[in-house]
Formats: C-alpha cells, sequence, structure tokens
C-alpha cells in the first residue's frame, strides 16, 4: 500500500471518526429489537453505512466519490430509521452523517443538506411514529452540535495549516537573509583586506626592498623582504578564497521552509556541482518549491515531495514530484501560473506534467 493510502485509513483514527464508529456500534446494539423477520434488512441497512462511513473517511473530502458515498449513508440512514422506528436510536446514524457533511462542503450547503435529512426523517416517521416531528426536533439538536463541533475542527485545521505556510516562508526568508548577510560580510572583509592590509604590504615590500638593495644594508633585510611578499600573496589567496565561498545555502533555506509543515514532509536532492550566488535566483526556487509544496498538500494528498537540484551546461535544472494523486484535470491556478512567471524572470521554462502515478510533475529549468 501506498504511504498516501495508509495515511488516509489512519484518519480512521480521528477523535470524530472514532466517535461516529462508537455511535455505530450503539445503534447494532439495538438491532436485535424488534420484528424478526426485518431483522436481516435491519442489519444490511447498518453494515451499508458502515461500510460507505469507512470508505467516505478514507476519500479527499473535495471529491464526487465521497458525495456519492455520503448520500448511500443518508439513504441506508434513512431505511434503517424506518426499519427501527421501535428503539429510537437508529436516527444517531444521521448525527455521524451531519458531521461528515460539515467536514465535506462549507456550512451553508451543510445546513442545507442536513435539512434535507431531517426532513426525510420526518417523512419515513411519519407514519409509525406519533411524535415524529418531536424526534426530529430532538436528533437536529444534537446534529448541529455535532455540525458546529465539526465545522470548527475544520477551521482550526485549516488556520493551523496557513500558519504553517506563513511559518515557513518567514523562516526560509529568514535563512535566506542570514546567508546573504554572511555574503555580504564575506565580501566586506575581502574588500577590507585587498585595500588595506594589501596596500600597506605592497608599499612595506617596496620599501624593503628599496633597503635590501643598499650597500649598508644590514643582514636579514632580504628576508624581511621575502616574508613580506608571502605575507602579501597569502593574504591575496585569502581574499579570493573569501570571495569564491559567497554561495548561498539554499539547502538550508529548503529545509527551513518544509520543517513547519505537517505533510508533505521534503526529500531533497542537491547536487555537489550546484552553485548560487543570486539571491534572486535562490528566492526564485523557494518560491517553486513553496508553490510545490502547497499543492502536494492541498490538492495531492501526498507525504512526501521530492524535489531535486542540479546545474548542467550553465542551466540549472529543478524536478518536483511527490507521492500523491492529482484530482481532476491538471490546470494552472494563480500558484502556478505565478511559479511560470518567476521561472520567465529568470531566463527559465517551466513544464508541467501528469505522473504515471497520477502525481504533478514539475520540471524547471533556470539559466544560472
Amino acid at each position: 500500500m501506498e504511504i498516501g493510502s495508509q495515511s488516509r485509513w489512519r484518519g480512521l483514527l480521528h477523535p470524530l471518526n472514532l466517535a461516529g464508529l462508537l455511535t455505530w456500534c450503539a445503534v447494532a446494539f439495538t438491532l436485535s429489537y424488534g420484528d424478526a423477520a426485518l431483522q436481516p434488512w435491519r442489519w444490511a441497512c447498518a453494515l451499508l453505512f458502515l461500510a460507505a462511513f469507512l470508505v467516505a473517511t478514507a476519500l479527499p473530502q473535495a471529491s464526487w466519490q465521497r458525495a456519492t458515498l455520503l448520500l448511500v449513508e443518508a439513504v441506508a440512514a434513512l431505511a434503517l430509521v424506518r426499519l427501527a422506528h421501535y428503539s429510537g436510536v437508529a436516527p444517531a446514524l444521521l448525527v455521524m452523517l451531519a458531521a461528515q457533511v460539515a467536514a465535506t462542503w462549507p456550512l451553508r450547503v451543510a445546513l442545507l443538506a442536513v435539512a434535507a435529512l431531517n426532513l426525510g426523517m420526518y417523512f419515513v416517521l411519519r407514519g409509525v411514529n406519533a411524535h415524529a416531528g418531536v424526534v426530529v426536533l430532538i436528533f437536529a439538536g444534537f446534529q448541529a452540535f455535532a455540525m458546529l463541533t465539526t465545522h470548527y475542527a475544520r477551521s482550526a485545521e485549516q488556520a493551523r495549516d496557513r500558519l504553517a505556510l506563513v511559518n515557513a516562508d518567514l523562516l526560509a526568508t529568514r535563512a535566506l537573509l542570514a546567508e546573504s548577510s554572511r555574503d555580504a560580510e564575506r565580501l566586506r572583509l575581502a574588500r577590507d583586506l585587498h585595500d588595506v592590509a594589501g596596500h600597506k604590504l605592497t608599499a612595506l615590500r617596496l620599501q624593503l626592498r628599496a633597503l635590501a638593495g643598499r650597500a649598508d644594508a644590514p643582514a636579514g633585510l632580504a628576508l624581511c623582504e621575502q616574508l613580506s611578499a608571502e605575507l602579501l600573496g597569502d593574504i591575496r589567496a585569502v581574499v579570493q578564497s573569501l570571495r569564491d565561498s559567497g554561495e548561498l545555502d539554499i539547502a538550508t533555506a529548503l529545509h527551513a521552509l518544509a520543517a513547519p509543515l505537517p505533510r508533505p514532509r521534503l526529500q531533497l536532492r542537491l547536487d555537489d556541482n550546484v552553485q548560487l550566488r543570486d539571491t534572486g535566483l535562490a528566492e526564485a526556487l523557494l518560491r517553486c518549491v513553496q508553490e510545490a509544496l502547497t499543492n502536494s498538500a492541498r490538492h495531492g494528498d501526498a507525504q512526501v515531495l521530492h524535489v531535486a537540484l542540479r546545474q548542467h551546461d550553465g542551466r540549472l535544472r529543478l524536478d518536483m514530484h511527490d507521492d500523491g494523486r492529482l484530482r481532476g484535470e491538471l490546470r494552472e491556478g494563480n500558484g502556478l501560473t505565478g511559479m511560470r512567471e518567476r521561472v520567465a524572470e529568470h531566463g527559465g521554462r517551466l513544464q508541467l506534467r501528469r505522473g504515471a502515478s497520477g502525481a504533478l510533475h514539475i520540471q524547471a529549468e533556470f539559466a544560472a
């Protein structure tokens, strides 16, 4: 089983889902009562509801398959309400369904759907229960509680995800700024060494050379002139080393970007020959990976995002794909359009395609 599938089935351990399973068990406990001839039908409806519930829990929220299964749950629950009307417990399944509806659609749509469910429950109970309206009102209160609990839990999770994205953006930007500051400091030190120490050592060497050429030059003056020449060469080597080491640590910035996110996990492969000195290009790379992380989490339900960065023939190549599955057609929204624009600003091109596993595969090439 793929990692993404394992994660979806682990969603059954969510507290709200566990509460739903406990509710189903409570309803199932009452199915043996009542007309024995209808007992197989009652169990059939209950098991159909449970199967649809379990599969719907493992599916992405915004999918037509999940919506279809919720409809199956609604039909099975209403049928069970009619067949087990004597116990008064079967409508609890509609409370489970109301929570699922609130987790699937916006609150307004969920309210309309649950109102239709309660209207259906009233019609199936009207002929067999003299207090059908009271039963509907009682369970409508439970449904409202379940819906609001789920709605606010979902809102809190979305707010947490948005906060994680902002935090990741800040951490990655801070890492880039820190690296840029270190680069600027290295450049300043290189200039100071070259302009101050190098200049004075050159003057000192010239003076020593002039003194060494005199007839009354003391012993050891030639050695001092040689040592000053070697010291000047050492300083020039240090200056060149400081200038050459001004590469941005893009790996640290990328890991800082992905660290706060609950998923997907970033798996980075960075070739040894990658050299990045342009802060603007580093930021463009950072934003491309950020958008890929967001897409993988929101649209692909991915657990791992694979990112490879290579440099070849003066071009910087960024390759990204995840272990999720893209839902629906591949369309460029604002995020992917912004990614394409960033790549174009740095003389590159962007390619998008759906991989063999159904995941989005992004390839970007920059002029290094």
